[in-house]
């Protein structure tokens, strides 16, 4: 199909739906009007909307239905800024489609998710029973940024009004070379820590009246990169821990350094949560230098949601849709950084992150392939089919 075929084809309102959205420029925590205009369409779908605003962020909470059953569509209107401008083939936030591509700000992460939804959404809305089935969108514009008004904070307003989520579908851009290929279940943890090493400055021809908080620090660089943590699995990788910055302020070349500040960054598995992690990176580092200050910043829990034996299961059921999509079944992934389906993951409420793939996520020039965009409509669509059914 051409562009022209793709944008004129019944199941490609996605594709107008982006464009609207990729036109606002909503970097974080900026909306720019993307939540108001989904709020229009999702109320004339019947949707009752509420948006709130909270230290800068807006989020955006849409109900339909009443049933007992619980399913959300969880996704941010937020973006990366563009960086240089003058590298851009067109203005970031200035839609354009190219050799059937659709070029800006967002059209990988993640407003085509967003729009897909939303088309879908019209497709299928009348599939669906309000007596059987509670349906929600929950879109906020602080995903890519902090995340502390975010999503975190949709989740403790459902937690106060005593809503329990049974799954939810992430509209990140999940796949590898073309939508469908690659779906998330899960995803590590994050932990970043700063470490403060304290030594005693001198001249370096005098080194016994020192001590040198770079050797102390590399000790503990040393201890902290050669620590055993678990492997993973074949389906879930496992713990790394990285070293990000050292920094022992001006350099004299003949004066031994009297502090060190250590940067380091953990991706967790399952195994562990925060609690348990920091416990265990502070006792190794004391294990070193029990002087050692340590804090811990930036904390992103991770998570992975199994199959369910009985009842709806939201993974079969994406799998199924891409499979009826695509003709394919996709690979089942925990790769990547975090996303916001940590806040609303638990041992009740299934995740899975479905998308465009996601190659050129933040790059200049952003982009994605207008099949990509409507084969997401056609599987967020059966999705909801399913889900109905």
């Amino acid at each position: 199909m051409t562009a022209q075929q793709l944008l004129q084809a019944p199941q490609a309102r996605s594709i107008h739906f982006a464009q609207v959205l990729m036109a606002r420029a909503s970097i974080t925590p900026v909306d720019a009007g993307c939540q108001t205009y989904l709020m229009y369409r999702l109320k004339k779908l019947g949707f009752s909307c509420e948006q709130h605003e909270v230290n800068g962020v807006k989020n955006l909470i849409a109900k339909w239905g009443k049933g007992d059953t619980h399913f959300a569509f969880s996704g941010h209107t937020d973006v990366v800024p563009p960086g240089p401008l003058e590298k851009w083939m067109s203005p970031p936030f200035s839609p354009s489609i190219s050799n059937n591509k659709l070029y800006g700000r967002g059209a990988a992460d993640m407003k085509t998710g967003v729009a897909a939804m939303l088309a879908a959404t019209e497709r299928t809305i009348k599939s669906l029973d309000p007596l059987k089935v509670t349906y929600w969108w929950l879109i906020t514009s602080d995903e890519e940024g902090e995340a502390e008004d975010g999503s975190r904070w949709i989740k403790a307003f459902l937690d106060r009004k005593g809503i329990q989520l049974d799954m939810c579908l992430v509209g990140e851009p999940s796949a590898s070379k073309s939508t469908g290929d690659t779906i998330k279940v899960g995803r590590r943890g994050s932990l970043s820590a700063t470490v403060f090493v304290t030594g005693k400055q001198g001249h370096v021809a005098y080194p016994k009246t020192a001590v040198n908080a770079i050797h102390k620090a590399c000790d503990i660089v040393q201890a902290l990169k050669n620590y055993e943590f678990d492997i993973g699995s074949d389906d879930f990788p496992g713990t790394t821990l990285q070293i990000t910055h050292l920094d022992t302020g001006t350099f004299t070349d003949n004066i031994v350094p009297s502090s060190v500040r250590i940067e380091f960054n953990v991706r967790y598995s399952w195994h562990f949560d925060q609690k348990v992690l920091s416990s265990l990176l502070q006792q190794v580092i004391a294990n070193i230098d029990s002087s050692a200050e340590v804090s811990f910043s930036r904390p992103c829990e991770s998570y992975l949601s199994q199959p369910k034996k009985e009842g709806l299961c939201l993974i079969n059921t994406v799998e199924a849709a891409i499979k009826n999509a695509t003709g394919r079944y996709p690979v089942v992934s925990t790769s990547g950084g975090t996303s916001d389906g940590r806040f609303f993951a638990s041992a009740h409420t299934q995740v899975v992150e479905v998308g465009v793939p996601n190659a050129t996520i933040h790059q200049v020039n952003e982009h994605i392939h207008l099949s990509d965009l409507v084969t997401l409509e056609d599987i967020y669509a059966d999705i909801l089919e399913l889900f109905g059914a």
